[in-house]
């Protein structure tokens, strides 16, 4: 089976590149089965049911997301749905994430899946449970499942902590993708115990931007180091992303996907 992962779908420019060339896409690469991280969905900062269902009629399955999917706190009982395709990192504190679930467990046409969330830790702003140990817990807990796939997203900033979770846990999954930079890198590989990597996907969202935002403001906040509030670009955008072929729970092809308006 063919496995779709994209990247983090940025705002109106993102979704309107998805509705135009995700159809063609899943068309011409065989697409069973797509994944998108949603966390900056609805105005570049968070997620709304509605846009959630937007985006599935143009055919993502399932979503993960990141340290914005707190930006809407109307969707906040709504991730308690099991029925929700949206899962929060795993690695919250469990006194203070109350709401959602940190993977979820699918089956369809295609098979059983473990999805996977995490957040990382290096320079991110808030101070999260550790990703290694919050893996080797969902593992654990699961294992009494055969899976068709196994699937992480890690969202994290520093290269170095992906990388070190690709070692940690190649041989343990299928898929292990990196978001929150919106940048894509060049390292996808098949390693030699057959796990799909990627450091990062790069997003779904405005081309002449910063990593999705309006460019002065940012710019600005830079020269200047005081605060300004950044808006969603809203000029021609690209599609960017993953395709994996699986076949019974083992990686077997990688292939990068950049799609532009």
């Amino acid at each position: 089976m063919n496995i779709l992962f994209l990247g983090d779908i940025v705002g109106k420019g993102g979704r309107r590149v998805v509705k135009t060339h995700l159809k063609d896409i899943k068309k011409r690469e065989g697409i069973d089965f797509c994944i998108a991280n949603c966390e900056n969905l609805a105005g570049g900062h968070g997620v709304t049911v509605d846009k959630v269902k937007d985006m599935q009629l143009c055919g993502i399955d399932f979503f993960t997301s990141g340290n914005h999917i707190w930006g809407n706190k109307k969707v906040f009982e709504e991730l308690d749905n099991p029925n929700f395709p949206v899962i929060r990192p795993a690695n919250y504190p469990e006194l203070s994430c109350i709401h959602g679930r940190g993977y979820d467990i699918l089956k369809n046409r295609l098979g059983k899946f473990l999805i996977i969330n995490l957040i990382g830790r290096v320079f991110m702003a808030k101070d999260y449970d550790c990703p290694f140990r919050a893996i080797d817990n969902i593992l654990k807990k699961t294992k009494k499942h055969k899976f068709d796939a196994i699937i992480v997203d890690f969202h994290a900033e520093a290269t170095s902590e992906k990388i070190a979770l690709k070692h940690y846990i190649d041989g343990r999954v299928t898929i292990l993708v990196g978001t929150h930079t919106h940048i894509p890198t060049s390292d996808y590989e098949i390693t030699e115990k057959n796990m799909a990597y990627i450091t990062d996907l790069g997003m779904c969202g405005p081309i002449d931007s910063v990593i999705g935002m309006k460019k002065e403001p940012i710019i600005e906040s830079f020269l200047t180091q005081l605060p300004t509030k950044f808006d969603v670009e809203t000029g021609k955008s690209a599609i960017s992303g993953i395709v994996i072929k699986v076949n019974k729970g083992v990686a077997e092809e990688i292939k990068q996907i950049k799609v532009s308006e």
